[in-house]
Parts: C-alpha cells; structure tokens; sequence
C-alpha cells in the first residue's frame, strides 16, 4: 500500500487550525500520532480523510511549509483588545463565500444598470455619531415611531433585517457553514463582518450568536457601511474597542437603536434595574443587551454595576431553550439574504445562471429544494 510523505509540521498545523486534539483524530485515525510525530505514514487515502476531517483544502497538505492564511477583508477582531491570531476554517470559508456571493451579485446589478447605494461611504470617521444614527434610522425605515407597530423586539428584529434588504444590502445570518449543521460558527470567534460594495453591500451576522446579540451587531455592521468599509467585527454592545473605526460604529449602532435624548428622558432610575430594562426594551423595541449598555451611556450605571448587570443578562439569555430550527426554506433565504436568494432563483429560471452554480452559493444538491425555494419566495414555479 503506497504511502504519502507528508510533512509532519503540515499535519499539526491543519489539526490546530481546526481547532481538534490528537485524541480526536486518533478516534478516526488511530495511527495519526505516529503521523504527526514523522513515525509513521498515511496512505492516500487516509491523507484526504484527515484534509476532510479538518477542513483543510488538500493540496495544502503537500506545501513544503504551512501557508500562511490572511482575512481577504480587514480584521478589527479582539478579546481584551488584542487581536486573534488566526481565522478558523470555518470563518475562512464563510467569508470566501460570502464574497463569492457578492461578486455574483454585483454583475447582475451591473447587467440590471442598478444605481450605486447612494449611503455606501457617506460617513466618515469626523461625522457627528447623532446625525450620522439619525441618516441610518430614516434610510432604515427604523425609527421609533415606526417601530411602535412591532409587537416584540424579536419581530423588530426581522423588521430591521427586512428594512436594511429593501434598502440593497444583503443581510446574511447564519449559525453554521453553508447547510452544514455540524459545523456551527462560534460567536467567541467573531459576531459579523460587512463587504463594503456601491452595488452589492453585504452584511454577514453569526446567527448561533443570541438574537438580543445579533440586533447590535446588524446595526454595528451597518455603521462600517455607512463608511464605505469592509470590516470583520467581534464587537458587542459592552465592548468600548480600542480600534478608532470600531469604537466609531459601536457608538453609532448605540446611537441608531437606542438615541440617548430620548433614553435620557424615559429612563426612570430609582425604579428596579430588572424590570426598568424590560420595560425600555419594550419600549424602543430593542434587546435588553442594548438597553443596558445606554443606560450606562447616560449614567444610570457606574462601570462596574453595567458590566455585572450585562454578563448575568447574556448568560440568562443564552440559557434560554432555544427554538426549533423552523421551516427549511425561511431558514434558507435568512441565511442567504432574500434579496440574494430572489435575484438568484429569477437568474437561474432565466438561463442567466447555471444550476449548479446556484447550488453551489446555496449550499443545496436538489432541483427540487431548488424550486421549492423558489416557490417559497413567489416565483410561479
């Protein structure tokens, strides 16, 4: 049985990009020490289940050294302000699709003679964070007012990704790669990134994040837009970043959600700190999350009171029983953006697109999910 010489070096650093121990591969692979110690060998075979099993592209596994992999989009990702070292494959592959979506994208706007997004860079780091939040909840459709008809902030929140696809950016929100629930996204990693675009603007959020989570960071990631910049972010509504850029959107995405006048006038302190937060949360129709951090913002909380208050209220809701995962075909098209999923399915009906490209930028192997996706978004199929 011929045997592949792989370099060692190789091998540990496809299993630590993974993010696997020794342990885990040897349930697979029971002679992997041996491989990745240069005492042993795999055969071809084996060679492309381990690049499989660690989602490793396998001609990396015959590079004389391990390649260095870089963000194709500007890294603002830190835990306590320093930066991460390395992406996961699974964020590499997420943002490889991504722009391979938003290059497809692009030329059917081109073909179309869309017209640029007349909000794409019209902010800059100098803009005043009130008028700069006060341009996006008017654009957004998203102000208080309009937001009085949601019954819950959760329905706001589909509202608001709704809102931001009308207004020609892609809103793709998803837990996992492509369709692959084995390979969840974690949100330690990163919460979202933007693709800065004057015809295909996308914005990418980590749908295994909290929901109370994901409505600031779609609104943070709006911001980078509004500055005509892409931008990977592992921001929150606690962080206070180091980076200028950062710092900026969060102030924005704050401002946009949740004006502090307004915040100001409503927020009655000597109430309990419980029930107050729910109350403004229903109110401004935003996450508890959100409220928090402005009643910090206005004083209402001293820095260590905000960031006690802030943890206990993230790990009650991430202890919250999560939903079942619904119907397949709105699950697809949130992943995908509606916008996307809508000019995809027109192209791919028309003969403008292959099928199995389609396929491969939705992550689906059946005409028949195919036109079921399409039913589901209106075509008469």
């Amino acid at each position: 049985m011929t045997r592949v010489n792989v370099n060692p070096e190789l091998l540990r650093w496809a299993r630590e990009r993974a993010g696997m121990s020794v342990d885990r591969l040897m349930g697979r692979f029971p002679k992997y020490d041996l491989w990745e110690r240069g005492e042993g060998q795999p055969t071809l075979k084996q060679l492309e289940g381990f690049a499989k099993a660690t989602y490793t592209p396998v001609g990396y596994l015959f590079l004389p050294a391990p390649t260095v992999e870089r963000m194709p989009i500007p890294d603002f990702r830190t835990i306590n302000n320093q930066h991460i070292a390395h992406p996961s494959p699974n964020l590499l592959e997420t943002v490889y699709l991504c722009q391979q979506r938003q290059a497809w994208y692009r030329e059917y706007a081109n073909f179309a003679r869309a017209e640029p997004r007349a909000f794409m860079g019209s902010a800059h780091l100098d803009s005043v964070v009130e008028d700069t939040a006060e341009n996006m909840r008017q654009a957004l459709r998203f102000d208080l007012d309009a937001r009085r008809d949601y019954p819950t902030w959760t329905e706001a929140l589909r509202h608001f990704i709704a809102q931001a696809d009308d207004l020609g950016v892609m809103v793709m929100c998803s837990g996992v790669v492509l369709n692959n629930n084995r390979r969840k996204l974690d949100p330690n990693e990163f919460r979202g990134f933007a693709m800065a675009d004057p015809l295909a603007p996308l914005v990418f959020v980590n749908g295994a994040d909290t929901k109370a989570a994901q409505m600031f960071t779609l609104a943070h990631e709006l911001a980078h837009l509004w500055l005509g910049q892409s931008a990977l972010s592992n921001s929150d509504a606690s962080a206070v970043p180091d980076h200028e850029v950062e710092r900026w959107c969060n102030r924005v995405a704050a401002e946009m959600l949740v004006p502090l006048r307004v915040l100001r006038l409503e927020f009655q302190p000597h109430e309990e700190l419980a029930m107050e937060v729910n109350r403004l949360a229903r109110r401004f129709k935003v996450s508890t999350l959100v409220i928090l951090r402005r009643i910090f913002d206005a004083g209402g909380l001293s820095r260590a009171e905000f960031y006690g208050a802030y943890d206990a209220e993230l790990q009650r809701l991430r202890a919250r029983p999560k939903g079942s995962g619904g119907d397949f075909y709105l699950t697809q098209a949130a992943r995908v953006s509606k916008r996307f999923a809508r000019a995809l399915v027109e192209s791919t009906l028309e003969g403008q697109t292959l099928y199995r490209d389609a396929f491969c930028m939705l992550g689906i192997s059946k005409v028949g999910t195919f036109h079921e996706l399409g039913r589901s978004l209106g075509f008469p199929i």
